[in-house]
C-alpha cells in the first residue's frame, strides 16, 4: 500500500489546554473553551493506577474534540514501557500531535518518530501526520536544547517545563531562575524553525489573572507564540495576547502601504511617524499582518 508524506507547515497555535483523560467533567467543559488545541493528558494529571483507563479513553475523546473542529494533542508518558502503550493508543486521524515530556536528547525524539512512522503506516495515515511537541525538563535537555528543537521534521514546537526543570536544577520556580532557560528555548525554536511555546513562570499559577496576562504579554515580547494552560480562565488571555492587536494591524497596514509607495519612488528607507523605517521594520509588520490573517482564517479571534 502506498503512503503519502505530509509536507510540514507550522500551525497557528496560541493556547494549548490540558484536559485530564480520566475526568469526564473536564472533557465536557473543554468544549466550552476556545483553546486552539485541546491537549489530552496521560501524564502528570493521571495517577499510576489510572494509566490504563486513561489510555483506553483517548480515542473517543480525541474523535469528539476533532469533530468539534479542534486540533488535538496528547501528552504521553516518558518511560518507554508506558510510552509505547500510549503511542499505540494515540496515533489516529483525530490526533494532530503528541507532546513528549522529559526529552533529554535528539536521539530520543528520532526514536519516537520512528515508532510514529510505523504506526502511521499500519493505520493508513500519511507519514508525518502526527507532529511532536518537545518538552525540555531537565539539565540534560537544556544542554541539548538546540539539537532537540531540530531533531526531526515532525517537531512542531518546544517548551521548557518549569516545575520538572526546577527539580532537576535544584532551583526555585520563579522569574530569575526561569528567564535564561526560556530565552534559550526561543533561540532553539527559532533556529529549528518551530513554535516557541511557554512563558516565564509556572503554568499552575492561574488565580491572579492580571499577573498571568502580564506574563503572557512579556512572553510575546520575548518571542513566544503559544502557551500551555491548565485552567479555562487562562485561554482568553493567551489567545488575545498572542494575537496582534487592532492597533498593531492598522499600524502594520499603514507602514507596508507607505513602504510600497516609497519603494516605487526609489527609496528603501524613510521616516515614518518619527521613526526610521527600512526593510527589517517592514518585514516585522508583514509578519504581524500574516499572523493576523492566519488566526482569522482558522476562525480565531484576536
Amino acid at each position: 500500500m502506498r503512503h503519502t508524506t505530509i509536507t510540514q507547515t507550522l500551525p497557528i497555535w496560541r493556547s494549548i489546554m490540558f484536559v485530564p483523560a480520566v475526568s469526564e467533567r473536564f472533557v465536557e467543559s473543554a468544549f466550552k473553551v476556545p483553546a486552539d488545541v485541546l491537549q489530552i493528558d496521560l501524564e502528570d494529571s493521571v495517577g499510576p493506577a489510572q494509566k490504563d483507563e486513561a489510555r483506553a479513553r483517548v480515542a473517543a475523546i480525541a474523535d469528539r474534540f476533532a469533530e468539534a473542529k479542534r486540533d488535538v494533542s496528547v501528552r504521553v508518558n516518558r518511560p518507554w514501557r508506558l510510552l509505547l502503550r500510549d503511542l499505540e493508543a494515540t496515533v489516529r486521524k483525530s490526533v494532530t500531535a503528541i507532546t513528549l515530556p522529559k526529552v533529554a536528547n535528539a536521539a530520543f525524539v528520532r526514536s519516537v518518530a520512528e515508532v510514529l512512522t510505523d504506526l502511521e503506516r499500519e493505520r493508513d495515515l500519511p507519514i508525518g501526520h502526527t507532529r511532536i511537541i518537545t518538552m525540555v525538563e531537565d539539565a540534560d535537555g537544556m544542554a541539548n536544547i538546540n539539537e532537540i528543537a531540530a531533531a526531526h521534521s515532525r517537531v512542531v514546537g518546544q517548551i521548557v517545563g518549569a516545575e520538572d526543570l526546577a527539580v532537576s536544577m535544584h532551583m526555585a520556580v520563579e522569574d530569575d531562575s526561569l528567564y535564561v532557560p526560556n530565552v534559550l528555548n526561543v533561540v532553539a525554536a527559532r533556529r529549528g524553525g518551530i513554535i516557541p511555546i511557554g512563558f516565564i513562570g509556572s503554568v499552575a499559577d492561574f488565580k491572579d489573572q492580571a499577573l498571568f496576562r502580564a506574563r503572557i504579554r512579556r512572553a510575546r515580547k520575548l518571542g513566544f507564540e503559544s502557551a500551555f494552560c491548565v485552567h479555562p480562565s487562562q485561554v482568553p488571555i493567551i489567545n488575545e495576547e498572542f494575537a496582534p492587536s487592532t492597533a498593531e494591524v492598522e499600524q502594520g497596514k499603514e507602514l507596508v502601504e507607505r513602504f510600497e509607495l516609497e519603494e516605487q519612488a526609489g527609496r528603501s528607507a524613510f521616516t515614518h511617524k518619527g521613526r526610521m523605517v527600512d526593510l527589517p521594520v517592514v518585514d516585522q509588520a508583514r509578519r504581524v499582518l500574516a499572523r493576523h490573517a492566519a488566526i482569522h482564517a482558522r476562525g480565531g479571534k484576536p
